[in-house]
């Protein structure tokens, strides 16, 4: 039964997806996905192509194929320096 986990990212200092892109994501992903949709700090309040401010976080969705893997996962995107908070769905 695949099981889904909710990330919270850190983007400050980054530009655009630049934190999502640099993650280290789980081998056992089924799928990925990133963006306000899944939750934010609210709207950047910046140009395109400035560097986020401090404190914008974004949210995203990893789906595994399991409640087990999915908890190792947790783990493992939560000893990733942007990665601010990681629970099961």
């Amino acid at each position: 039964m695949p099981t889904a986990i909710h990330l919270k990212i850190d983007l400050s200092g980054t530009r655009g997806d630049e934190a999502w892109r640099a993650l280290k994501h789980d081998d056992e992903m089924l799928e990925a996905h990133y963006g306000p949709a899944f939750g934010a700090s609210g709207e950047c309040r910046h140009p395109d192509g400035v560097p986020h401010a401090r404190g914008e976080w974004c949210g995203a969705r990893v789906v595994l194929p399991t409640p087990l893997l999915a908890q190792y996962a947790i783990r493992h995107y939560l000893e990733q320096p942007r990665v601010l908070d990681a629970e099961v769905e």
